[in-house]
Formats: C-alpha cells, sequence, structure tokens
C-alpha cells in the first residue's frame, strides 16, 4: 500500500468515525425529544410511563414510597375562550414549570395530554403527596399565568393514589385519575 494510499484510507477512516459521533449525537438527541412534550418542560406520556416503570421497580426493590398526583385543570377552556389558544400554551407551559420549581430532582412531571398532568413522587406517601397537592393547588390560584400583562388564576383538581405495590403503571395511573374524578365531581 502507498503512503497516498494509506493517507486517503485514515482521512475515510476518521472522517467516518466523526460521522458516526455526529449520528450518535442525533439519534440520543432524538430519544430525549420522544419523551418530552412539545410544548412544556414536563416529559410527555411515553416518558413519563418510563418513570412510573422506573419508579415502581425501584419502590420494590428497595421498600420505599412513592404517590402519585394526577391534575385535569379546571376551567382551562375559558382560558382559551377568552384569551386564546396562545394564551392557553402559556398557561400549560406556566402549570409545568411551576410544578418543577416545587418538585425535586428525583421526582418526575408529565403532560399526559390537553390540560391533564401527573407529578410523581419518590420516597413520599399519601400524606406527603396530599399535602403537595394542596400546595399546588394553591401556587396555581395564587400565581396563576400572567397574559399580555393582565393575571389570571389557574385551578386544578388532584387524584392522590399512593404506591401499593402497583407493578403496571397504567393502571396505577389509571387509579390517581379515577381518585381525581372523584375530588373534581365532589366540587
Amino acid at each position: 500500500m502507498t503512503d497516498v494510499a494509506e493517507h486517503d484510507l485514515t482521512a475515510e477512516i476518521e472522517r467516518l468515525r466523526v460521522e458516526l459521533e455526529a449520528w450518535k449525537t442525533r439519534a440520543a438527541a432524538a430519544e430525549a425529544a420522544a419523551d418530552h412534550d412539545v410544548l412544556t418542560p414536563a416529559l410527555n406520556r411515553r416518558g413519563f410511563i418510563t418513570a412510573l416503570q422506573r419508579t415502581m421497580a425501584y419502590c420494590q426493590r428497595h421498600g420505599v414510597p412513592a404517590v402519585l398526583l394526577y391534575l385535569d385543570m379546571d376551567g382551562f377552556k375559558s382560558v382559551n375562550d377568552r384569551l386564546g389558544h396562545a394564551a392557553g400554551d402559556a398557561a400549560l407551559v406556566a402549570v409545568a414549570e411551576l410544578f418543577l420549581a416545587n418538585l425535586r430532582e428525583s421526582d418526575a412531571v408529565g403532560r399526559l395530554g390537553g390540560d391533564e398532568f401527573a407529578l410523581l413522587m419518590l420516597h413520599a406517601g399519601y400524606e406527603e403527596g396530599r399535602a403537595k397537592a394542596r400546595q399546588l393547588s394553591e401556587a396555581l390560584k395564587t400565581e396563576g399565568f400572567v397574559w399580555d400583562g393582565q393575571k389570571t388564576e389557574l385551578g386544578g383538581s388532584f387524584g392522590v393514589r399512593a404506591w401499593d405495590g402497583h407493578t403496571d403503571a397504567e393502571a396505577w395511573l389509571t387509579e390517581a385519575d379515577a381518585a381525581m374524578w372523584v375530588r373534581k365531581k365532589g366540587r
């Protein structure tokens, strides 16, 4: 093999290594995007279910508690109707940011669709979940969000369900959703 051919081969191998790294970076970014909501800084349903599965396995293995909060926003349709869909989007972003700011790094926030959110708290039981739901409910009212210089109050109904050996993430989520509806109908 000549020096020129050897040099060309070495250069091609290096070019392919660089290209492979670029593809790996793109794949990692696409994978991360697949688990995150396109509008808010929260996980999407897929990402949140993954977090639930991971948490259930951790709880099972280490015997620690966890609690799931399910939120359906109250009166959200009126935000869209009165202020427009851009304001509704801003409200959803504000809710996700509020939740993320009021939870620990070990917890998870997911936007499950529309105006429904779920929060997962590790090393917390039912009473801690209820207390957090009360705190966040009050924060939604007092902090709300600002649109066109006008502060708008937000509200929501929370369902709370502690992990009790669940092995199916969807079943646990369904229980928290049902608890939320009981609360919402009781208003």
